[in-house]
């Protein structure tokens, strides 16, 4: 029979530890409260077997559940949670088939938990990285109004939406990355390659020699000679912006950037506003307090302008001042989108308002993406075109010039 080491808080106040036989955890905590006992922690006791092979599949697959993970186990919960299954007993089966080795254990200490008498808000606020703030509260929210399950489906729905949109904007962000390595390859392969078998058609002709030409030779001696220290200074470049960019100064300027960024910044803009305004309705219509709802949105919303600007927004409220009032003093909204949450505060469906307007920034963002996408592409093409065009020149000329001397 399993073993539950138990942490339970006696009649008199005092705190007892010790180890108990049952069949589950389920039967452990019945046998505790039944002697008269609080239940504060119950865990099962592995043996020594149990805990190498949790530890060899640790080192065989370390990394943590996905968002896709997230998501699925939450479609899988709110159907069996329909079907009539007990939370216990769903949580269980989902343990059971679930193939990531660290998600499985997360699931099974929340099964425990929950076994315990938690709340099962209460048992995945233990692991933010993977449940957020968004999810536990609306979870919260569901189990005081008994509409747990068409609360899953809210939060699937959510997710669904949240990985597309990523998928969305990476995807965009990716093309260009692609082009931008090639244009880069074409120009090391025609400089550090082609431009080299002309130095000796050049050699002695350096004065003759028109200075685009004389700059590439210069750049092509360099590329080839030096290429070492051009590939460390590429690698400290990147590492280095990628470090900034982690520090408080360096997240903002990188995020403003974001914002004013030509052909990009309206991409940005569409899904830092969608993101915010869905979130704000999602946690609105599931029954969390205004003031949750703003610090939560603030923290989801991606952008470091953004979350200073729900947190004045939060901080108004908490004042007793309106959304409208503190929304007004910014430029990150548009006047129409203030209107409308000024509409929608006044007339008490804040929560609908939200919901139409970030399915409008939806579409928006949408094709924000297409347009990016197919402005990259003539731009790159010309770019290509005008590099490649002038390292040709700086070659055909002097060739054209020495022809001409001859004749």
């Amino acid at each position: 029979m399993p073993q539950y080491r138990f942490q339970a808080r006696l009649s008199s106040g005092q705190v007892q530890q010790g180890v108990l036989a049952a069949e589950n955890a389920q039967s452990a905590a019945s046998i505790l409260r039944n002697q008269g006992h609080h239940v504060m922690q119950l865990a099962p006791v592995q043996s020594a077997s149990n805990q190498l092979s949790n530890r060899l599949a640790f080192l065989n697959y370390s990394s943590g559940p996905s968002a896709k993970d997230i998501l699925d186990f939450t479609t899988q919960l709110a159907v069996m949670i329909r079907a009539g299954i007990s939370l216990r007993g769903a949580l269980e089966g989902i343990s059971e088939q679930v193939q990531n080795p660290k998600f499985k254990r997360i699931l099974i200490n929340i099964k425990t938990d929950v076994e315990s008498g938690k709340q099962f808000s209460e048992a995945i606020a233990k692991y933010p990285k993977h449940f957020n703030a968004l999810y536990v509260n609306m979870v919260r929210a569901s189990e005081m109004s008994g509409s747990f399950a068409r609360m899953l489906d809210r939060i699937a729905a959510y997710m669904a939406q949240e990985i597309e949109t990523r998928k969305m904007v990476v995807g965009a962000s990716i093309y260009p990355g692609i082009i931008a390595t090639m244009a880069m390859g074409v120009t090391v392969f025609l400089l550090t390659f082609v431009l080299p078998r002309f130095a000796g058609v050049f050699e002695g002709k350096e004065e003759a020699l028109p200075w685009p030409t004389t700059f590439l030779m210069n750049l092509s001696e360099f590329m080839v000679q030096y290429w070492w220290l051009q590939l460390l200074a590429l690698a400290g470049a990147i590492v280095g912006f990628l470090l900034f960019i982690r520090t408080e100064v360096g997240r903002f300027w990188w995020d403003k950037t974001k914002l004013t960024m030509p052909v990009f910044k309206r991409m940005f803009r569409a899904l830092y506003i969608s993101r915010s305004l869905h979130t704000m309705g999602e946690l609105l219509n599931a029954g969390v307090p205004m003031l949750d709802t703003l610090a939560i949105t603030g923290d989801i919303s991606g952008n470091t302008l953004y979350r200073g600007m729900w947190r004045n927004v939060y901080a108004a409220v908490k004042q007793g001042k309106k959304i409208q009032s503190q929304l007004s003093k910014s430029r990150l909204l548009p006047r129409s989108v203030i209107q409308m949450i000024a509409a929608g505060e006044e007339s008490g469906k804040l929560g609908e308002v939200l919901d139409e307007v970030s399915s409008y920034y939806s579409k928006l963002l949408r094709d924000a993406i297409k347009a990016v996408t197919s402005m990259i592409e003539p731009i790159m093409i010309v770019l290509m075109g005008t590099i490649v065009g002038f390292i040709a020149m700086a070659i055909i000329l002097p060739i054209f010039k020495m022809s001409t001397l001859v004749s």
